[in-house]
């Protein structure tokens, strides 16, 4: 039978998903005046620069439903996505949830390559400046923390296609898989993994950045505690100290910070998808915002709004598990 603890957990996690109830309708509120307001007209882009009768263009602007108020179109569009239906693209002429479905798995492919491939590298180089500070190898982590928070991720990408790509020709500079072979079986995902290490790189790189200077500055706290002077007293071993209980006790902030790169590179994905031609969610809201593709673009800003609540979310759960006195 479920124990006390369990069933605290459990309505932890049931009352913060009723807290994001509100905040996804504000939410949604929100991003449909922001994009409502935005300069721009899509009718403009839709018809181009030749000259059109006013009538076409009212008619063209009564099809999309844009000529009514815009009080009257958020209602419209709340109700519609209360029933999942996030409207239909003015460009692509497609539905907007099965356009950003179909671009969503790639998204989410590179995201959660980068994320695991950031933590990971993150914390082992936070843990290696940790165990030596002011040594050689701690100098070498914080430098590398310095470049990935200072470099640009845009300037990044580029830097890596003209390095990686064009110069040495190690990897593809573009796209999700090559369009001159077919592959299939495993060398079809050997030739996405190829497509995919520059972008998951230049994705990556900012977060190492941010993971390596949180994981050592939480370790260099916590390895000064007491309870870790008795733990040394006792004679275990300073590898087991520091896995097991300094690392343990530093994971609070460190699962902060993945779950603020997780929901960040969502959102952020656009300038490295452009860089890349990576055919996913962001490089979808970088074209819809050069064609004022309205509808995408609300459905996109949905889709990451919803992510970064659900991310935050997990990130308050994985919270109460280690630390039960935040179920409280």
């Amino acid at each position: 039978m479920p124990n006390r603890g369990d069933k605290t957990l459990g309505r932890f996690a049931l009352g913060r998903l009723v807290n994001s109830i509100p905040l996804v309708l504000g939410v949604i509120v929100v991003n449909f005046l922001l994009v409502s307001f935005a300069p721009g007209d899509p009718v403009t882009a839709l018809i181009g620069d030749f000259p059109a009768p006013p009538e076409y263009v009212e008619r063209v602007r009564e099809q999309f439903g844009l000529d009514q108020p815009v009080h009257e179109r958020l209602v419209r569009y709340v109700v519609n996505v209360a029933r999942g239906d996030l409207g239909f693209s003015f460009a692509n002429r497609l539905p907007v949830l099965d356009l950003v479905l179909e671009r969503l798995g790639r998204t989410l492919v590179l995201m959660i390559v980068t994320v695991t491939f950031a933590t990971t590298v993150g914390v082992a180089l936070g843990v290696m400046a940790a165990r030596k500070p002011h040594s050689a190898a701690d100098a070498a982590a914080t430098g590398i923390a310095l470049a990935g928070y200072s470099i640009p991720v845009f300037w990044l990408g580029q830097i890596l296609v003209i390095v990686f790509a064009v110069w040495l020709g190690l990897f593809p500079a573009g796209g999700m898989r090559s369009v001159r072979v077919t592959y299939t079986g495993l060398a079809a995902l050997l030739d996405r993994a190829r497509h995919m290490v520059l972008p998951m790189f230049a994705l990556s790189f900012r977060y190492i950045a941010i993971t390596t200077r949180l994981t050592r500055s939480s370790l260099l706290e916590v390895m000064n505690s007491d309870y870790i002077l008795a733990a040394r007293a006792r004679g275990i071993s300073e590898r087991r100290v520091l896995w097991e209980h300094g690392l343990r006790a530093a994971a609070l902030p460190i699962i902060t910070v993945i779950g603020y790169s997780f929901a960040f590179i969502v959102a952020g994905s656009a300038l490295v998808e452009t860089v890349f031609g990576w055919p996913g969610v962001g490089r979808l809201m970088y074209d819809s915002i050069f064609t004022r593709d309205y509808p995408v673009m609300l459905g996109i800003l949905l889709v990451v709004s919803l992510s970064v609540i659900v991310v935050n979310l997990l990130t308050d759960i994985a919270y109460a598990l280690f630390d039960p006195r935040v179920r409280y």
